[in-house]
């Protein structure tokens, strides 16, 4: 999806995963653990060689998605440089093979360690969507971000001054009990369910809408043609990122339908 969004080949999808991943240790670990620079810095180096190639193949042989649509934007005589076009490129590719996977594979995880959720949604398919939101919730696939506070601010019974770091833990914020009742339940028909799992205001993700989209698609397809899917025994190992809450893999066993299509 990510691939077709660009405009780059769908063969380069495992490439361009590989990098995304390298990618994202920076975006969660890299304030953490220096270790992690050089195997990012190569990550970043690979892009930008692949991102300028495309925009060079672009100019000649136009191609549908994001990276010319970048390419030919104008504002009142302003465009984006090519580095910026190469910027935007990278941050939206990252974005679209990170979050979805962990939503994706997060929401597996939850559903099968509560049954009778996903129960609920097999009898009730209409109930995807909002499932969704409640795996968006429970387990965040962006667990913090970083940001300055503009002004001095009274926040929880501390002084915030103007200018200092603020790490915001949406994870947590998505389990407040002041704004979640029986916030550490999963409940696929939570209805007043405004988490912050893709940020706020200015900073909210573009891309919310696709990540919406592509989790009601793989939630309605595993409802309807996986119907024994079970959790594997074994310990589950999650990601070493403090940022970006996932799995390094998820065992389940399951015997496909095959009157499904």
């Amino acid at each position: 999806v990510t691939a077709e969004m660009l405009g780059v080949p769908e063969s380069d999808r495992h490439q361009l995963k590989t990098w995304s991943a390298d990618f994202a240790e920076m975006l969660g670990n890299f304030q953490h653990n220096p270790e992690h620079a050089p195997r990012m810095l190569r990550a970043v180096q690979d892009m930008t060689v692949y991102f300028r190639d495309t925009i060079r193949r672009m100019k000649d042989h136009p191609q549908d998605g994001l990276v010319h649509s970048l390419m030919t934007a104008e504002v009142n005589g302003d465009r984006l440089t090519e580095e910026e076009v190469v910027a935007n490129s990278i941050v939206t590719m990252v974005g679209g093979l990170e979050t979805t996977t962990n939503l994706i594979g997060n929401g597996v995880l939850t559903l099968l360690r509560n049954p009778g959720e996903l129960k609920r949604l097999r009898e009730e398919p209409s109930l995807i969507p909002a499932a969704v939101e409640e795996m968006l919730r429970y387990e965040s696939p962006s667990q913090h971000t970083g940001r300055l506070a503009p002004q001095d601010v009274d926040l929880g019974g501390k002084k915030i001054r103007k200018g200092q770091a603020v790490m915001a833990v949406l994870a947590a914020a998505n389990r407040d009990p002041e704004r979640f009742p029986d916030p550490d339940r999963f409940d696929v028909t939570r209805t007043d369910n405004r988490h912050l799992a893709f940020g706020y205001a200015a900073h909210y993700c573009f891309g919310a809408a696709l990540a919406r989209v592509e989790g009601t698609e793989v939630f309605e397809a595993l409802i309807r043609r996986l119907p024994n899917l079970e959790l594997q025994p074994g310990p589950l190992v999650w990601r070493n990122n403090l940022g970006l809450r996932g799995l390094i893999s998820l065992p389940v066993r399951f015997q496909a339908s095959h009157a499904a299509n």
